[in-house]
């Protein structure tokens, strides 16, 4: 009889529990808790951002495979896998959806609380993989002038639309980062946003960042708002999370606890992901296939625009029905120490694709932007 695996995972990953347990014996801790001795026997570790696999944590383990259910990977020191002979992987672009539901609701969000329209500004998009690709292509759909700069795709040759980093910072009113945090190499994102990019800074403009807190120097970031350079922030990652100091948190327009990639159907996407990976590396044909099934009824309203004559504010209706930003800033802000407690708590939260709308009162383009922006408009 083939003998059961032995895997340990973070029990804050969500439709997990019960799926691997015929096949395995399965320990569930919280990520942050995970320590060498629970390891040490464990042939796989399932994991988020909150364990650090390096070699403090698996030095001498049985370990043999790793899945984060993530798309970022920083968490996983690389090299020492690669020398141990560990096989690790991620689940790229599990979430990559709800950060672009994100992004939508918090540029919205300031557009209306600063009554700009979106199809007057310019967007920078920092990083264009499986998350800044589709940002991208909301931006066009919203009618904006896009840039966007991918330093190591430009490098690379394959990437023929990109800009420099200069120039985004010259040019847009919105710069949003999705990156990966890199310390080494010819472009390192650590602190990509400094008090050198800010000299290069030539208006106002807004900065959102949804990649990783150490991108972005908090230090530069809050002179800018200090002294109104920067007119906006909406910041979902932090330098030193779960801790947030107070004096930043203040000057920030919209803060969030990183949850940008926390909807439902990017949870459900990213543990399918990792379920079936761990079945392709042990040969467990019964999961391979493994995709995550939840009962979830669709959403259904009736929205009468006859009040708002605005293509920005008829989008941002829909929009906070759908997902109203304010709620985590307003939660963050009350209790910012219970930064990993709203992780772990995180409400269910859909994305526009499980809504269907019958609209009235509508201008033409309003129902075309939500038809592309992911919602099932009715006749």
């Amino acid at each position: 009889m083939k003998k059961k695996l032995r895997i340990v995972a973070d029990e804050a990953i969500p439709f997990l529990k019960g799926v691997l347990e015929p096949f395995a014996e399965m320990l569930y801790l919280p990520g942050n808790a995970i320590s060498k001795k629970n390891v040490e026997n464990a042939d796989a570790l399932l994991v988020r951002t909150r364990t650090s696999c390096n070699a403090e944590l698996l030095e001498n383990s049985s370990v043999k495979m790793i899945a984060t259910a993530t798309i970022g990977m920083d968490h996983l020191d690389k090299s020492f896998l690669e020398r141990q002979g560990i096989f690790y992987t991620n689940a790229p672009a599990c979430n990559a959806d709800s950060v672009v539901q994100y992004f939508v609701a918090a540029l919205l969000e300031m557009c209306e609380r600063q009554k700009k329209d979106f199809r007057d500004m310019t967007l920078g998009i920092v990083g264009v993989g499986n998350i800044g690709s589709r940002i991208f292509q909301i931006g066009k759909i919203l009618g904006m002038r896009v840039l966007c700069c991918d330093l190591p795709k430009q490098e690379q040759g394959n990437f023929e639309i990109g800009v420099s980093f200069k120039t985004i910072c010259e040019e847009s009113d919105v710069i949003t980062f999705h990156t990966p945090l890199t310390r080494t190499g010819l472009f390192p994102t650590y602190h990509m946003f400094d008090e050198n990019a800010l000299s290069w800074v030539k208006k106002p403009f807004w900065l959102f960042n949804a990649s990783r807190g150490e991108v972005v120097s908090e230090k530069a970031l809050k002179w800018a708002i200090e002294t109104g350079i920067c007119s906006a922030a909406v910041i979902d990652v932090f330098e030193n999370e779960p801790v947030i100091h107070k004096s930043f948190l203040e000057k920030i327009s919209i803060a969030t606890p990183h949850i940008a990639g926390y909807s439902l159907d990017g949870k459900a996407n990213a543990t399918s992901q990792i379920v079936r990976q761990v079945a392709s590396f042990f040969d467990i044909p019964e999961l391979k296939t493994f995709n995550v099934e939840f009962q979830d009824t669709d959403k259904k309203w009736v929205i009468d625009f006859k009040e708002i004559n605005t293509l920005v504010g008829q989008i941002q209706k829909v929009y906070r029905l759908s997902y109203d930003i304010n709620q985590d800033d307003f939660l963050l802000r009350k209790n910012p120490e219970q930064f990993e407690w709203f992780r772990k708590n995180y409400p269910k939260r859909r994305e526009p694709k499980a809504y269907k709308i019958l609209i009235q009162n509508f201008l033409p383009e309003t129902k075309e932007i939500l038809e592309k922006l992911g919602f099932v408009i009715e006749n």
